[in-house]
């Protein structure tokens, strides 16, 4: 599981699955800081671990890239396990980024960014091209950033810059604890909203472990509710998960207004629309767009005092939507 340089790809090109079977952690003092743990991310995934205090989220962040060393089962990246292989050169092959970013103080941003291909013995100019490329990337002017140090940069840039750094040498699996949270949380949700940009475009296989349930619903292809000693309470989609908690420990923990956030991850489709009526009869209603959030739908209709919207696709009316529909989508299941 070496990677050499002509083995790294450019941003995008190969991601790849993790799974975790029956994985635990138990330290000398008898503690099990994970007991049994099963799940797989899908290649191109991006997968939440989220659970109370305690619960062993972070531990199993850091064995999947083996800061620590599992006590039993297996970890697989694609079809080998990571606890054969040498982890260091395993480590060069995973993103890692942190709350506190953990960038070298007394590097610049171009050199932090620069610092796993400089470990895997990239040419300078390709590290260059590499390094001004993940900059653009992250929303970050090379020309503007690349000279200046940690402490010249906000918080926000420097979340940034640790991703980039996390991203330089084409990892297969990007791992994140709680990577957004020391910022603020107008912030944040920028960040967030980059984030998302990002994936989009480079479509890596992630692990990201946070405390915030809406961030989870927000980022997460699939969400994983683990409770004390890393039992898997939960492995589903957001919409899922909120509309369908699968124990009561699940129940509590998404809470009550677990109906407001479903609103935001399920979208609106044909099978929630009423006929249209007849030609004419709905000029003065507002409009919607079909596979919009239902969330965004409700706020329209709440904002225009109105019963109903007219759902257009492609400009063209397909279907009525009706406020009784949208508060239907958002009541949770059992």
């Amino acid at each position: 599981m070496d990677v050499t340089p002509e083995t790294t790809g450019d941003a995008g090109h190969g991601a790849a699955s993790i799974t975790l079977d029956a994985v635990r952690k138990r330290y000398p003092d008898g503690t099990e800081a994970v007991r049994e743990l099963s799940l797989e991310v899908k290649a191109g995934e991006l997968a939440v671990l989220i659970g109370p205090s305690g619960c062993g989220k972070s531990t199993v962040l850091r064995m999947i890239n083996r800061l620590i060393e599992p006590t039993g089962g297996r970890i697989l990246l694609g079809d080998e396990d990571v606890t054969q292989v040498d982890p260091v050169r395993l480590r060069r092959r995973i993103g890692y980024v942190i709350q506190n970013v953990g960038l070298f103080p007394h590097q610049t941003v171009s050199a932090n960014v620069a610092t796993v291909p400089g470990l895997l013995g990239w040419p300078r100019e390709r590290t260059r091209r590499r390094v001004d490329e993940l900059l653009d990337l992250v929303g970050l002017d090379p020309a503007q950033f690349g000279r200046r140090y940690p402490h010249e940069l906000s918080g926000g840039q420097r979340q940034r810059v640790g991703v980039a750094r996390a991203l330089a040498a084409d990892p297969v699996v990007l791992l994140m604890d709680e990577p957004f949270s020391a910022v603020d949380p107008i912030v944040r949700a920028r960040l967030q909203e980059e984030f998302l940009r990002l994936q989009a475009e480079v479509r890596k296989t992630i692990v990201l472990v946070t405390h915030d349930l809406d961030e989870a619903v927000r980022l997460g292809d699939r969400i994983a509710v683990l409770s004390e000693g890393g039992r898997l309470e939960q492995y589903d989609t957001p919409a899922a998960l909120l509309g369908a908690p699968a124990s009561p420990f699940v129940r509590e923990f998404v809470g009550a207004d677990r109906g407001i956030r479903r609103l935001a991850v399920t979208p609106v489709t044909r099978a929630v629309l009423d006929p249209l009526p007849p030609a004419g009869g709905t000029t003065d209603l507002p409009q919607l767009s079909l596979g919009g959030s239902a969330y965004d739908a409700l706020a329209v209709l709440l904002s225009a005092a109105a019963e109903q919207a007219v759902v257009t696709e492609e400009g063209e009316p397909v279907g009525l939507l009706s406020r009784q529909r949208l508060l239907g989508l958002g009541h949770p299941e059992g």
